[in-house]
């Protein structure tokens, strides 16, 4: 096992008051395996993955609990110079957004190669020779003449790749990827996903996918984790998730997803919107989108149960049995 996050917290204070954006999130991530965070916006997937990168700006965040344990070592004990040793080095992330992510004054050969000087002493000749090669691994065209130009002269697929060239140039065990197809069209988005599983196979990178996009999901992960407000709701592989999701929320999630032999004049959604994380409800707070609530729903925060293996927060399955 390369990942365990074990009952993280993370708060952000604010003038209205405390944030709850994570609130003991729990799971692992095991060697060579993708993993992927799906959620809603807001329900606390990118918190997590800035987390484990310790890039939570402190204030107005912190940490206030659990453990994030890396090849066995809890990055939470990890001075500020320690965590920096091991960022684009054993662990690296792709950003959401790549043209904010690169630096527009600094040439691309730059960006990706200073990884190499920095974490692995390599001298600046050869670590652009290193950066020609991971061009070309990631399909970058004339990769000689791209370490030159800097980020607006590129397209947005480009420098999606030029992130993933950063994230991987130093061959990290850890990659984490946030939202790294969006804004991408289809054809780009299919390419940047397939280079990614290429990639994982070459360098047996281990990927933590954070995603809103199913159909992503179930083209390249192993196994899902379903995120609601800061915590996780359900836990499972890819084909037990989409053959019986046993959470309404993650029912609802890909019920939501078109279906191109389905003939409705109306797609599926969930009502209604993610409650106020400054003004959580008492109870389940899925508890007013649910269509399947019960009484206890109202008063009582469910807890996690073991369904056939799975782990699922839901009093429906309080009994432990599949409904």
């Amino acid at each position: 096992m390369i990942l365990k996050v074990e009952n993280l917290v993370t708060k952000f204070h604010t003038k209205e008051g405390v944030v709850n954006a994570v609130n003991g999130v729990d799971f692992e991530l095991d060697s060579g395996e993708v993993v992927a965070l799906v959620g809603e916006s807001g329900s606390g997937k990118s918190v997590t993955s800035l987390s484990v990168m310790g890039l939570i700006p402190k204030p107005p965040g912190e940490i206030a609990g659990g453990k994030i344990l890396f090849n066995g070592e809890d990055l939470l004990e990890k001075s500020s110079r320690e965590m920096q040793d091991i960022r684009g080095n054993e662990i690296s992330m792709i950003f959401q957004e790549p043209m904010t992510s690169l630096n527009p004054v600094f040439t691309i050969g730059r960006q990706i190669s200073e990884s190499l000087v920095r974490h692995r002493g390599i001298k600046k000749k050869q670590a652009m020779e290193m950066t020609v090669d991971m061009l070309r691994a990631v399909g970058i065209p004339s990769p000689e003449e791209r370490i030159k130009q800097y980020p607006h002269q590129l397209s947005g697929g480009m420098r999606q790749r030029i992130m993933i060239a950063i994230a991987l140039i130093c061959e990290p065990k850890l990659l984490i990827a946030d939202e790294p197809t969006t804004a991408l069209d289809v054809t780009i988005q299919a390419q940047i996903l397939d280079l990614m599983l290429k990639l994982k196979e070459d360098f047996n990178t281990s990927i933590l996918l954070i995603t809103h996009d199913l159909g992503v999901v179930a083209e390249v992960a192993d196994k899902v984790v379903v995120m609601y407000c800061g915590r996780v709701v359900e836990t499972g592989t890819v084909d037990e998730l989409f053959e019986k999701p046993l959470h309404p929320y993650t029912y609802g999630l890909i019920e939501s997803i078109p279906k191109i032999d389905s003939d409705v004049d109306r797609l599926f959604m969930i009502e209604g919107n993610v409650p106020n994380p400054l003004k959580m409800p008492k109870g389940c707070p899925f508890k007013s989108r649910c269509n399947r609530r019960v009484e206890m729903c109202d008063s009582v925060l469910p807890e996690i149960n073991m369904v056939d293996g799975r782990k699922v927060r839901c009093h429906l399955y309080n009994d432990g049995e599949v409904k």
